[in-house]
């Protein structure tokens, strides 16, 4: 009996205690998979400590947590800090900060990518259609209107014969949609409550018009179409909750108005954005971005503006390369930014490319400096061999590269046809070289052919030397060949970029744009 009760005794203290904040479970590599036993249905957030926005997802994160815990449910939420636990962040391929994952039954093998907003209520509403049915079956008005009251957004299929086309196609678009709740309504009363007389689809919002109800033919395409034109505010305020929403959404073009909260005029001017929206829904986002708030200031330096030059309206496309455009007019009116966006939408915008002047003493110094407006001239002369740093002055890797590159012009700088050159990525912009990371080195080789090869060889002054040396062979690869591609969330993440350590930067010595 004495053994049974030491056999038992052990096993208990075996098991690697779960300890849980604010609702959250607190998860490590001794305690994973109990934990996955325990409770099948797990969120984890890959976090670091010193990441900015892992802090701002806290309190909602929290928060998502308790909501489930009251509601009964056995989905659970947990966190693991990366930083520590770096064999169970290297094992599920965490990139970056903050990184979330489902594991759903148990499985470990393939979580499923969090891919919903960062605030409480799109946490909750993405893990129930997760876990739950894909449409709901709202059995009276009050279930009708508890999801209303509970969702930020929610679309309701109004289908007297629930097994008719239309309500399949509206079951068809409810599973291809993570973050939206969708529910089919029947009875007659539910109806009348809503004052809908025939079948038809609406979705409830909890901001601009309030309702906006589908009129076109029920098939699952379009009904996604619908939905996903009206799930956001005709403006949506940049913030550490809505970056993944903006960024993560298939409406690429997204015009953005730079704006303190705190100016005098800043109801009438968002007034004005908004009046401009109504035309273009679905087709541009809308985005206004507060230009007094210090986390914004990175992202008012990508378009190359400061604060005192706000109010200004920018507009960008997040296709395979980001490209911006300038309006001509610093007006801020309905008027004039309707105007913007149809020249912009009949292609007839040249991209808005920054450049320095370039200074009296460009030439002066062992190493070069370049800005937009002597680029092409230098780069590509047919008799120079040209080697280019493109960098970020807040880089800390380009400023652990700098007295390497000052050594590597020193050397070369009798030499003829070998040019050692830099260029800040930050204020200068180029149509012919894309920069996604920091440092990036290109070599542009003597001839007519407008040659462009990335170095990937060591940061050395012997690997560079090496590869000046050989012409660009020795350490080099055809440009494009680059896997440091920034996303488009990495405007928002431009802080923690990926693949960081502690200290965050990047272990292979690049800082993300």
């Amino acid at each position: 009996m004495l053994k049974l009760l030491l056999i038992c005794t052990l096993a208990v203290a075996s098991r690697a205690e779960i300890v849980e904040e604010d609702d959250v479970l607190v998860l490590k590599k001794s305690n994973f998979e109990e934990a996955l036993n325990a409770h099948p249905n797990i969120l984890v957030e890959f976090y670091a400590p010193w990441c900015g926005h892992c802090k701002a997802l806290v309190p909602e994160y929290a928060k998502a947590a308790g909501m489930l815990k009251a509601d009964g449910s056995v989905v659970r939420l947990g966190k693991v800090d990366a930083t520590e636990e770096t064999e169970l962040a290297q094992e599920y391929g965490v990139r970056g900060y903050p990184t979330i994952k489902f594991f759903k039954g148990g499985e470990k093998e393939s979580p499923k990518e969090y891919s919903a907003g960062r605030t409480a209520d799109d946490i909750v509403a993405w893990l129930k259609k997760r876990t739950g049915p894909a449409v709901a079956t709202l059995a009276g008005v009050t279930e009708a209107e508890s999801l209303i009251a509970d969702s930020e957004v929610a679309v309701i299929g109004f289908f007297k014969d629930v097994d008719s086309d239309g309500a399949k196609a509206f079951e068809k678009a409810a599973e291809a949609t993570d973050d939206v709740p969708f529910a089919l309504a029947a009875s007659d009363d539910i109806f009348a409550k809503f004052e809908v007389s025939k079948d038809s689809v609406v979705l409830f919002k909890k901001f601009d018009e309030g309702r906006n109800t589908f009129d076109g033919e029920l098939t699952k395409e379009d009904l996604l179409a619908f939905v996903k034109s009206n799930q956001l505010p005709l403006v949506i305020e940049f913030t550490e909750q809505t970056a993944p929403k903006i960024f993560g959404g298939e409406i690429k073009s997204h015009i953005l108005m730079f704006l303190p909260k705190a100016a005098k005029d800043f109801d009438d001017k968002m007034d004005e954005f908004k009046k401009a929206a109504e035309g273009f829904k679905g087709k541009i986002l809308f985005i206004f971005i507060d230009s007094d708030v210090d986390d914004n200031q990175r992202i008012l330096e990508f378009f190359g503006l400061k604060k005192e030059e706000c109010p200004a309206i920018r507009l960008i496309t997040l296709e395979d390369e980001m490209t911006k455009y300038k309006p001509e007019s610093q007006a801020i009116t309905a008027e004039s930014i309707i105007g913007f966006c149809k020249l912009f939408a009949e292609g007839k915008l040249k991209p808005h490319l920054m450049s320095q002047d370039i200074p009296e003493d460009w030439d002066k110094t062992p190493v070069k400096i370049l800005v937009g407006k002597n680029f092409e001239e230098i780069v590509f002369h047919p008799s120079k061999n040209v080697f280019v740093e493109f960098y970020a002055p807040w880089c800390g890797h380009c400023k652990q590269l700098t007295p390497i590159w000052e050594k590597l012009g020193e050397k070369f700088m009798d030499n003829a046809d070998i040019v050692v050159a830099k260029m800040d990525s930050t204020a200068n912009e180029i149509e012919t070289v894309k920069v996604h990371s920091f440092p990036t080195l290109k070599f542009f080789p003597a001839g007519d052919e407008r040659k462009v090869i990335d170095y990937n060889g060591e940061r050395t002054l012997e690997g560079f030397s090496k590869f000046l040396e050989s012409g660009g062979k020795d350490g080099g690869a055809p440009a494009g060949d680059d896997d440091d591609d920034m996303d488009a969330e990495d405007l928002d993440d431009v802080d923690e970029g990926q693949d960081m350590d502690s200290d965050g930067e990047d272990d292979d010595g690049h800082d993300e744009l």
